[in-house]
């Protein structure tokens, strides 16, 4: 199990890495490619699909190419199988902070985030 861990571990340095050097190849690495991302906006369930997000990384300065100081960490690692995960951990792409909720799977022989869920705030 723990080599398992350090393969989600894995994982999810990628996340936070693509995330903050905006690199949509290293994101699309980590989530497949049915996977979405969920956000609640003015008390409505709001669905994106991966590669929607991704044009949008794409799209916009990373945090890093502006000189943005880097602030993630993980909360909680949970494996509730030995091919599923979900991983809770905070970030920020400043002014907007996230808490992001992983819902990771093993398929095709990795760890892959199957569906994202996060909410933003305006403060730390």
């Amino acid at each position: 199990m723990s080599s398992e861990l350090a393969a989600i571990e894995a994982a999810v340095t990628d996340y936070l890495d693509g995330l903050y050097e905006g690199d949509a190849d290293k994101l699309a690495r980590v989530f497949h490619p049915t996977s979405a991302l969920t956000f609640e906006l003015n008390g409505e369930l709001k669905p994106l699909p991966r590669d929607e997000w991704l044009a949008g990384v794409r799209s916009r300065p990373s945090a890093k190419s502006q000189g943005l100081q880097r602030s993630d960490h993980v909360l909680q690692i949970d494996m509730s199988s030995a091919t599923s995960a979900f991983v809770k951990l905070k970030c920020a792409i400043p002014p907007r902070y996230f808490t992001d909720y992983l819902c990771f799977l093993k398929v095709e022989g990795r760890w892959q985030v199957a569906q994202k869920v996060f909410a933003t705030a305006s403060t730390p």
